[in-house]
């Protein structure tokens, strides 16, 4: 970007770059993402990556639509995810059959799920009945078909 292109753009912004903010949190985050690494085994229920704080603690049914704070904070409603199936899952790039089978958008170009690590070899193994209502809602609602 051109230096005098950057000026104008951030000319009249405020003399900081930081403000503060009232924040709604999400209560039974914490709660939820141990029930899942207890859960998981600690590790990426699709790449088995082992590293905690990397893990994502990702809702099936997106938590903004779940009918009950109970559905928010079922442990069947989790996947414990790597930040990049976390990223591909929430934006429905990727969802999972009932048997745990990896489904891919036909949205997401062959060249990004190369890059991404993307393989149709990839399995959730030890999905639970309880886990399908879930898997369904994120196949109808924010799977991209």
């Amino acid at each position: 970007m051109e230096i005098n292109i950057f000026r104008a753009q951030t000319h009249n912004l405020p003399k900081t770059t930081e403000a503060e903010r009232m924040v709604v949190q999400r209560v039974g985050q914490d709660i939820f993402r141990g029930a899942l690494l207890d859960f998981w085994q600690g590790r990426c229920c699709v790449s088995g990556l082992a590293v905690p704080s990397l893990l994502r603690a990702s809702h099936i049914k997106p938590w903004a639509l779940c009918a009950s704070d109970n559905e928010r904070l079922d442990v069947f409603n989790g996947l414990l995810l790597a930040p990049n199936f976390d990223a591909l899952f929430d934006g429905g790039w990727i969802s999972f059959s009932n048997h745990g089978t990896l489904l891919v958008s036909n949205t997401l170009p062959m060249e990004a799920q190369q890059n991404l690590g993307i393989s149709i070899d990839l399995k959730i193994h030890n999905l639970k009945i309880e886990n399908f209502s879930y898997l369904e809602f994120h196949r109808d609602v924010v799977f991209k078909k």
